[in-house]
């Protein structure tokens, strides 16, 4: 009778996470893809907000909409921004921050796409309505990308910040 695991092959997989617990200020963080992408949609949400705020029209529901978009994003994507360049996000490894990142930009992808289209509907009453749809529409192209740069790390099992090992090891059986 043969031996039923003669010819197997096991397979044993490692994976290491890396992370530092200490907080401490990383500049080389803004140069990334990541950091630029933040930097670049704080900035965006704030000239969309200033263009749709010192508009004559700034009282109406769509100004208002673009507003409450454009200052969530600016501030949501602030703390984000703050939370990796002093790796507070590699201290909490364990919250799928990949994940929330990729539900926030792709909503406000979609909030932004709704908030510009809605102040570009309005650019014939008010320039500043046009100029501020510009920018709501530059904006959901950067969460558009950062959206999709989130689901390609979360997909391919990267961590936010940090480092993750991944060892494999193949084993086969001696012959007898």
């Amino acid at each position: 009778m043969a031996d039923p695991s003669y010819g197997r092959t096991t397979t044993v997989t490692t994976e290491t996470i890396v992370t530092s617990p200490n907080i401490r200020f990383d500049p080389s963080y803004i140069r990334t893809v990541p950091g630029i992408l933040k930097a670049a949609q704080i900035i965006l949400n704030l000239l969309g907000f200033i263009c749709i705020t010192v508009s004559h029209w700034s009282v109406t529901s769509r100004a208002g909409w673009f507003n409450f978009v454009a200052m969530t994003g600016f501030w949501f994507t602030g703390i984000l921004l703050v939370l990796y360049l002093f790796h507070v996000i590699e201290k909490f490894f364990k919250i799928p921050w990949l994940k929330l990142e990729f539900g926030f930009c792709a909503l406000w992808t979609f909030f932004y796409l709704l908030a510009a289209s809605l102040a570009a509907g309005f650019a014939s009453v008010d320039e500043s309505f046009g100029a501020g749809a510009f920018f709501g529409y530059c904006a959901m192209v950067a969460y558009a990308y950062d959206a999709f740069l989130k689901f390609k790390a979360f997909k391919s099992g990267q961590l936010a910040q940090g480092e993750k090992t991944t060892t494999t090891e193949t084993v086969s059986p001696t012959a007898y």
